[in-house]
């Protein structure tokens, strides 16, 4: 790293200005992504979600020059567990663990909450970039820390940076993938005979059920809107994973800060708003985040959460949904295998070489894996 680079650590996101931020995560003439943006980190930690009590500390890396010019960024978190990350890394954990070693506190470069493939290392240049690698292990030497984790970056950063002391891991999601259609039935009448069967029967339930499905983005989502959508969002967690991070605060907060970026399928039966899924939209990409609902009715995720997302795209004329992590039950409806990519440095070399001899077989198995899936349910590869 050259004299000039003033690295500097901030507790908080708004101890960074946010146009300086926001030059740097999303550039004029890139393709946006919301998630990185100053205005939802700012949300997630002045709502009370991305905080230290919930194990999530913000620790957002910057390099400078000597002017005060803001260089590279990227959104750190010291990590008391691994918990909100979709990247488990909890046998490691355990490795470590068992050789005496201590893995956490880590350091989390990531969303929190947010299996969102993006940037992460936000700098214009390679070179900044790899200055932000430098950073990290420096960070991590001087505090003691095992290890830093960089999720879900893109592919061209990923094979960039990969080292022998940076490893890579892959994962799979499944995104759906606008091919310039028309309309939905000239998506559809690219799947198979039985695929396109199937999506119409699973639209037709939710219809001959009585539930009409409504579009509500930007200004137009009101504080009711927002009610309703958090509870969908803490019954699912209840019923999946316990106590949800993101508080109703939150909601609001983003709804105010991005209000071009959000986008509501709400759905209503007998009066009532029963269920319901949000998705945030950048310049290319709409992008699924949370469902839920207090009524059960058969095949309403998949309209309000795959179908919706679909329409929407075609009509706006979105390059992609991607509707978040896991879930091969996507395929069905459309949605193709993506790789996914992180990068991880593990401080003590015994465990890293255990777990770079790991990640070849794991990475092998995610590409058996993403090749089996063929030409998925299209009639012939698109």
């Amino acid at each position: 790293m050259t004299d000039a680079r003033q690295v500097s650590i901030h507790p908080e996101i708004d101890s960074v200005p946010a146009a300086a931020w926001d030059a740097l995560a999303n550039p004029p003439g890139a393709e946006s992504n919301p998630f990185v943006s100053h205005a939802f980190l700012h949300a997630l930690e002045a709502s009370g979600s991305a905080t230290p009590e919930n194990g999530w500390t913000p620790h957002h890396l910057a390099l400078g020059d000597d002017a005060g010019q803001l260089l590279a960024a990227a959104p750190c978190y010291i990590k008391a567990h691994s918990l909100g990350e979709y990247v488990f890394d909890h046998p490691w954990a355990d490795a470590l663990h068992r050789a005496g070693g201590r893995y956490y506190p880590k350091l989390q470069v990531a969303v929190p909450f947010s299996p969102v493939p993006g940037p992460r290392l936000l700098a214009p240049t390679p070179e900044l970039r790899r200055e932000l690698l430098g950073a990290l292990q420096e960070t991590c030497a001087r505090n003691g820390w095992s290890s830093a984790h960089l999720t879900f970056l893109p592919e061209a950063d990923a094979n960039a940076l990969v080292s022998a002391t940076w490893l890579r891991r892959t994962d799979l999601q499944f995104h759906w993938h606008n091919r310039g259609y028309a309309s939905f039935d000239d998506y559809l009448a690219e799947l198979s005979h039985d695929k396109r069967k199937q999506v119409r029967r699973e639209r037709r339930q939710v219809r001959e059920a009585g539930v009409q499905l409504r579009i509500v983005a930007g200004a137009d989502v009101t504080e009711a809107d927002w009610d309703a959508l958090f509870a969908f969002y803490q019954h699912t967690g209840d019923r999946k994973w316990g106590r949800p991070y993101l508080t109703r605060a939150f909601f609001s907060q983003l709804g105010a800060a991005l209000p071009e970026a959000v986008v509501l399928v709400l759905c209503d039966r007998a009066g009532r708003t029963i269920a319901g899924a949000l998705h945030l939209r950048g310049s290319h990409t709409l992008f699924g985040r949370y469902w839920g609902a207090t009524e059960e009715v058969p095949c309403l995720h998949f309209e309000a959460c795959y179908y919706q997302a679909i329409d929407y795209a075609i009509a706006h004329r979105l390059d992609r949904v991607e509707a978040g992590a896991q879930g091969a039950h996507k395929l069905a409806r459309g949605y193709l295998p993506v790789a996914t990519h992180s990068l991880h440095y593990l401080a003590r070399p015994d465990l890293r070489a255990a777990v770079a001899e790991y990640l070849v077989q794991e990475r092998a198995a995610v590409a058996a894996e993403a090749l089996g899936v063929g030409r998925g349910p299209f009639r012939q590869v698109v």
